[in-house]
């Protein structure tokens, strides 16, 4: 198999479209052409994938409703969600275009267009995705909070330039924080981050291990000042990014 077609069956693609032809000929070629793909037609169908499992590539329509794909867009960065979006529009004016790459797309493509251009698109995100790994120079490689830093290459949590003893899912639930540093991020969204698809969403081990973070990092826990939980949305962590 080559590097392309194992990188293709790898990537999971979420295709959110309120027009039903569109989105089931979307479908069945990503799918023939070695993609997961899940196709829905509202954003409400969307936050339950999110917080589900991570995913790869969201392919989102700009004109829907009740809620739009700018408003999507929009929502989702907010939410701490980090997966390449590729925005779909029949309005082709540049002024459109600069909107939803503001609003946090990565890539944009007007209709009507070919299927082969879409394809092209998504294999040269994914490939960008695949080439920044873990070497995103726009991620944060240490982050402070109080007197304590975070060195996520190294997943090493030191107080004061001692390092601290933290279990792993610990340390890691805590990388997973300070990727979205001062963002709300969903406790299911956290899950899926900090340890994988594999495990449930309903797994609530994760509010046990805020607490215990919190016991490390705060003066006084029962008043953090920065893990904090952000009601309705999730958890916070509060800090500066310092290299």
């Amino acid at each position: 198999m080559t590097s392309q077609g194992l990188v293709e069956n790898q990537a999971s693609i979420i295709v959110l479209d309120d027009e039903s032809e569109l989105r089931q000929m979307l479908q069945h070629y990503l799918q023939a052409h070695g993609f997961r793909v899940q196709a829905i037609a509202d954003s409400a169908r969307l936050d339950v994938l999110l917080a589900r499992s991570p995913w790869d590539l969201l392919i989102l329509d700009l004109m829907m409703t009740p809620e739009d794909g700018l408003s999507v867009c929009r929502r989702i960065r907010a939410e701490g969600h980090t997966l390449p979006v590729l925005m779909l529009t029949a309005r082709g004016d540049p002024v459109d275009r600069i909107t939803g790459l503001e609003s946090g797309a990565d890539d944009y493509l007007a209709k009507p267009f070919i299927p082969q251009e879409l394809l092209a698109r998504v294999r040269a995100i994914l490939r960008r995705q695949r080439m920044l790994g873990g070497e995103n120079p726009a991620a944060p490689k240490k982050v402070r909070f109080g007197e304590f830093e975070l060195d996520l290459a190294q997943s090493l949590l030191t107080h004061l330039g001692t390092p601290v003893e933290v279990n792993t899912a610990e340390i890691s639930l805590l990388v997973a924080l300070a990727t979205t540093l001062n963002r709300p991020v969903s406790r299911d969204n956290l899950i899926a981050r900090a340890r994988g698809r594999s495990y449930v969403a309903l797994d609530r081990s994760v509010d046990v291990q805020v607490l215990r973070i919190r016991k490390i990092i705060e003066q006084n826990p029962s008043e953090p000042r920065w893990l904090r939980t952000v009601w309705g949305k999730g958890y916070l962590l509060s800090g500066e990014v310092i290299a």
